[in-house]
């Protein structure tokens, strides 16, 4: 059992344990970037990961069910976020705070920055449901861990449910 991350028929399936790495390290990411509210929008999809939340193999999205803007601008500065998200993950910031060495998360970084890469957010059908909408924008940071979060939705980050 395991989960899927997409972009139409371009695939990264992770173990349940490969998701929790993946999730973790892209929420310390998240966490550093977002200062607009399509960022903070793009933080509560990552904490909707957290598999001891949601469920093991209960997770995982398309890309091209999100809301990525309704102008090229608004999707060319959202598909930019998630891009350098994705390289501040790989330059493995606050990676020595976790309590564990994730060896395979460059690799499952690597393969999602090829997907969003390679993605038009012109093509997104938008679902109306996958993505956060502005009222579920994760702006409030769980304060023990420095990272954001789906409060008061969720009453932790994915770092507080998983110790």
């Amino acid at each position: 059992m395991g989960n899927v991350f997409s972009a139409g028929d371009l695939r990264l399936y992770l173990s349940n344990g490969g998701t929790a790495v993946f999730v973790d390290v892209l929420t310390l990411a998240v966490s550093e970037l977002a200062e607009n509210p399509w960022d903070f929008r793009f933080a509560a999809l990552l904490a909707r990961q957290d598999q001891s939340v949601m469920g093991r193999g209960a997770v995982g999205f398309d890309l091209a069910d999100l809301d990525w803007g309704r102008t090229p601008r608004e999707r060319a500065a959202a598909k930019d976020f998630v891009l350098r998200v994705i390289d501040l993950a790989l330059r493995r910031h606050r990676w020595d705070e976790l309590d564990y060495f994730p060896p395979y998360a460059e690799k499952y970084l690597r393969r999602f920055r090829e997907l969003v890469e390679g993605f038009d957010p012109a093509t997104a059908r938008d679902d109306g449901e996958s993505f956060p909408g502005p009222d579920e924008a994760a702006t409030a940071s769980c304060v023990r861990h420095r990272v954001l979060g789906s409060l008061p939705l969720l009453e932790g980050c994915v770092f507080c449910f998983a110790g």
